[in-house]
């Protein structure tokens, strides 16, 4: 379901041409389910954006601040590295997109996710479209939507609200496996992943929310 990413030097399409730089899509499994559910084209996935060198997501915590957060690539903490796919190229210089992703972040609070109507595949899709142009593959995120188109059949709690989106408890899967497909931060995750603030935008950026 998914390519390698074709490099990660920048390029120049023609001489005096801008300079573009590749945008990958990094998905992982959150459950071992995933080996049965992908032969239907269906899957339970975390996904993140891979430009410049570092991997950007998003994902639920309780506060009304930014829940997007960068880790080094293919090694989200959590979650089961499944593959790369390649997405397109942006002309935004490592500077430039440093802004432009705190800027972004504002848009995706942790206590705003919802896994139906604003989870880690929204985000991804909706970064990928800025920087590229192109959406993620559907088969990311099929599920939500699914969810969306089913939503009077869904548990009360993981309805889509008119006034509110909530986030999800822990989801227990049928093979008895356990997963926060709801992408909330753990303490020990936390350690590992760097969230980025959205106050301002300067040198010092990307903090680290936990310190050892």
């Amino acid at each position: 379901m998914g390519g390698a990413v074709s490099g990660s030097a920048a390029v120049g399409d023609a001489a005096g041409a801008t300079t573009t730089y590749p945008v990958a899509l990094n998905v992982y499994d959150l459950t071992p389910i995933n080996n049965y559910l992908h032969w239907c084209g269906l899957g339970i996935f975390h996904s993140a954006v891979e430009v410049h060198g570092s991997e950007y997501s998003f994902g639920a915590h309780d506060y009304p601040s930014s829940g997007v957060f960068e880790v080094e690539p293919k090694n989200c903490p959590g979650f089961i590295y499944r593959c790369t796919v390649f997405i397109g190229r942006t002309s935004m210089s490592p500077m430039e997109f440093r802004e432009f992703i705190q800027r972004m972040a504002s848009e995706y609070h942790g206590d705003t996710y919802h896994l139906i109507s604003k989870n880690c595949n929204h985000f991804t899709d909706d970064l990928s479209t800025r920087l590229t142009a192109k959406p993620i593959p559907g088969w990311v995120n099929r599920l939500a939507r699914l969810g969306a188109f089913c939503n009077c059949l869904l548990p009360e709690s993981m309805r889509l609200e008119s006034t509110e989106t909530k986030n999800l408890a822990d989801c227990r899967f049928s093979d008895d496996s356990h997963t926060t497909s709801n992408d909330n931060f753990d303490e020990d995750d936390l350690e590992e992943k760097h969230l980025l603030p959205t106050s301002s935008v300067g040198e010092d950026a990307i903090v680290k929310e936990v310190h050892r």
